[in-house]
């Protein structure tokens, strides 16, 4: 028999960026699920460059405008991996500085105007009880991975420096605000679907991956 959890996460405002595909949007519908009851009015796309502050705090306005609450979760996704494996002495300045724009400013910037919403006069107590940030880093911010020292370096400053940061900044606004992330492998998304046709990348990958059982575990 299947077994339902409430999260009490009904009639939470959650914003989850990079949803168009793969972990975002498998995160969306996760959480569109744990409504008891879905309507499409409980769902809002929009579309906005990460990297221009003016375009996210456009979009923090959009949503609280729509749900008329602001965003209380936010899921922090995006990301870029640029597919061409390049050793750090081949790899041009524009890569790098693209890949930090997009993976690390982009996540500072919606970190930015997420807390900047909640700390608004108008912004009730019980609206921030919730207020919660996840990123999705990547192993490879905790292992390194040769030739995308672009990608690691961008995901390590997240999981590391921002995450540790913002725990302590969050609870300045939000005293039961948490600040979490989560650093998973090789994924199957279109992102590294290219990579994963090359057997020698799907062995590394398996090869460094640890499962559990954790069927034993009692639940409530």
């Amino acid at each position: 028999m299947a077994r339902t959890f409430d999260l009490g996460l009904q009639d939470v405002h959650v914003l989850v960026t990079g949803a168009s595909g793969g972990i975002g949007l498998a995160t969306a519908k996760l959480f569109l699920a744990l409504e008891s009851e879905f309507s499409s009015s409980q769902l809002l796309s929009a579309q906005a460059e990460l990297t221009s502050e003016s375009a996210v705090e456009s979009l923090f306005s959009i949503a609280q405008g729509h749900f008329g609450l602001p965003v209380q979760v936010l899921v922090v996704n995006h990301g870029i991996w640029p597919t061409q494996d390049k050793a750090i002495w081949e790899m041009e300045l524009e890569q790098w500085n693209h890949t930090i724009d997009v993976n690390l400013n982009a996540s500072f910037l919606v970190c930015k105007h997420f807390l900047k919403c909640l700390a608004r006069d108008e912004v009730k107590d019980e609206e921030k009880m919730d207020a919660n940030i996840i990123f999705v880093g990547s192993s490879a911010g905790r292992f390194g991975e040769k030739g995308h020292a672009d990608y690691a370096a961008s995901k390590s400053a997240m999981m590391h420096g921002l995450t540790l940061t913002l725990k302590n900044e969050i609870v300045q606004i939000a005293p039961r605000g948490r600040v979490n992330c989560v650093a998973p492998g090789w994924v199957l998304t279109p992102l590294a679907e290219e990579a994963l046709r090359d057997p020698n990348v799907v062995y590394r990958a398996l090869a460094t991956s640890v499962t559990f059982n954790l069927s034993f575990l009692p639940f409530p």
